[in-house]
């Protein structure tokens, strides 16, 4: 640039960036030795559907695992009985509505119960 016999010069600092090998030409991959190999298509695969598991709590072995609590978490259940949180969960929601456990505390999802005494 030229302002009334003033000359500047713009120096681009850093020099040039370096290419990302995966921006390069994709289509020819090449081998140990330089050679071009073929590409190879990719088999179109079905989508895997999740398998669903039905994993049940037996209610004698639920009573048995909550026998000796003094209160009965989903949490507790499910590590006594060796289950998952979720089937602990729905084992004490069908005790209680069979009125072999009561409800007695908890908030935000985490309910206590304990055993009715029959």
């Amino acid at each position: 640039m030229n302002i009334k016999g003033l000359q500047h010069t713009f120096i681009a600092m850093g020099g040039n960036k370096k290419k990302v090998t995966g921006s390069q030409d994709k289509g020819a991959a090449t081998g140990p030795a330089g050679d071009i190999k073929p590409k190879e298509e990719k088999k179109a695969s079905k989508p895997q559907q999740k398998a669903k598991l039905a994993v049940l709590l037996e209610e004698p072995a639920g009573m048995k695992a909550i026998q000796g609590m003094k209160s009965i978490t989903n949490q507790s259940l499910a590590r006594a009985a060796g289950v998952k949180i979720s089937v602990a969960n729905s084992f004490l929601r069908s005790l209680e509505s069979k009125g072999l456990v009561r409800k007695v505390g908890g908030y935000s999802g985490h309910r206590v119960y304990e055993k009715v005494k029959q």
